[in-house]
């Protein structure tokens, strides 16, 4: 009887080592060499705690450079930026309105292009890379815009290896919902054509099956309609809240708004104060029966799908399933920091959080009051951020 227990607790630290083991040796694809960077010393204080740590890692995909606390595009050097899965602070405040003409009976005419791609390994939080799917070479795809009436005219081209298609919200006839006919890899294409309407706020995303694998890698975007009767000036943002299952069990690894964890934690989100917000939320998060947006400090008019231009109710607090989505309009009347984030403790600490930094009369007021951030402005121009241009042929249409 001893020798068979002596057996069987030998047999279990052989077992508990061998894991050890191979949990360590995992851990070692990934090498890092840890410097400070003392130009970048915090004026608050003195020390090591004050000096700007950079981590080198070394990835089976290349050599990258990063705090250690959040993936930052915007210090990334030019080639890698487009591993990167997104850049959080340029999605937040780009619409894309199209190429914009007249046709004879007066009716705007707005032409999209549509990207999808798939398998491409891209990275989503510090030294962690994952296999994304995109529209347009990001995740969220790009958020698209038009007027209630406008006729929406979207050229959709298939550079992955799997059929895709391309399904909206909305109205719109049978031929244009993309739930039922795929489009071919390697250069398929597909133009859905139709009219917007109604006004609100919409996602958009690939409706091949299985349905759950195109969406949880990626293949979504935001679709708004604005009203012909526009609405008051704001400050207007997309947030899109999603996740990653980076280890393929059906459960996320990582959650966020906009593409990269914790990323409005160490880059708040300016916002004036006494200036109205307006914010598209829309909840693609796959795997999870439900989504939330709390905001700290203050409450919120919320506009259920944006479909009316009465609020549905005066809250903090709102919790989305998939596909659901609003329009939330606040002000706030005092500066400092103030958190948003997911009510759902895990997905808060696992990256979906971040930080409105709000700030007294300055600089930034003009950008405000002469009405140049109100889209509506643009709405019949070609911006900057139209996608039209398709270098080589290829249907590469850019990242925004």
């Amino acid at each position: 009887m001893l020798s068979s227990r002596l057996v069987l607790i030998s047999a279990v630290a052989i077992a508990i080592l061998a894991t050890v083991f191979a949990i360590s040796s995992s851990f070692s694809i990934y090498s890092s060499n840890i410097t400070y960077d003392d130009s970048k010393k915090s004026v608050s204080g003195s020390g090591n705690n004050d000096r700007t740590k950079i981590a080198t890692i070394n990835t089976p995909h290349g050599v990258y450079q990063t705090t250690g606390d959040i993936l930052d595009p915007t210090s990334q050097v030019i080639d890698d930026r487009n591993k990167i899965v997104i850049d959080p602070m340029k999605y937040l405040r780009t619409f894309n309105y199209g190429r914009v003409s007249t046709l004879p009976n007066g009716t705007i005419l707005r032409e999209f292009t549509l990207i999808a791609s798939d398998n491409k390994v891209m990275e989503i939080s510090p030294g962690m890379f994952y296999n994304v799917w995109t529209f347009n070479g990001t995740v969220p795809g790009p958020t698209i815009r038009a007027t209630e009436g406008d006729l929406v005219r979207i050229n959709f081209i298939n550079n992955g290896s799997k059929p895709h298609s391309l399904h909206t919200h909305g109205i719109h006839p049978a031929d244009m919902d993309g739930s039922l006919d795929m489009v071919g890899p390697h250069g398929g294409r597909f133009v859905y054509e139709f009219y917007a309407k109604p006004f609100g706020v919409f996602p958009y995303h690939c409706h091949m099956q299985p349905l759950e694998e195109h969406i949880s890698h990626g293949l979504y975007g935001v679709y708004i309609v604005d009203p012909k009767k526009p609405r008051p000036i704001a400050d207007e943002m997309v947030m899109m809240m999603n996740g990653y299952d980076t280890d393929n069990d059906k459960e996320n690894n990582f959650y966020t708004v906009n593409g990269i964890p914790y990323y409005y934690m160490h880059h708040p989100i300016q916002i004036q104060k006494d200036k109205l917000i307006r914010v598209y939320l829309v909840n693609m998060l796959e795997f999870d029966p439900i989504n939330n947006f709390h905001l700290h400090a203050n409450m919120y008019q919320l506009y259920r799908s944006g479909t009316s231009l009465t609020p549905s109710e005066y809250t903090d607090m709102v919790t989305m399933s998939q596909g659901e989505r609003g329009i939330l309009e606040f002000t706030y009347n005092y500066i400092g920091n103030y958190m948003f984030h997911a009510h759902k403790t895990e997905f808060a600490e696992k990256g979906w959080m971040g930080l409105f930094l709000v700030k007294g009369k300055s600089e930034l007021d003009k950008i405000f009051d002469d009405g140049s951030n109100n889209n509506f402005a643009q709405r019949n121009l070609v911006t900057t951020t139209t996608q039209e241009t398709l270098p080589g042929g290829k249907g590469d249409s850019g990242r925004y």
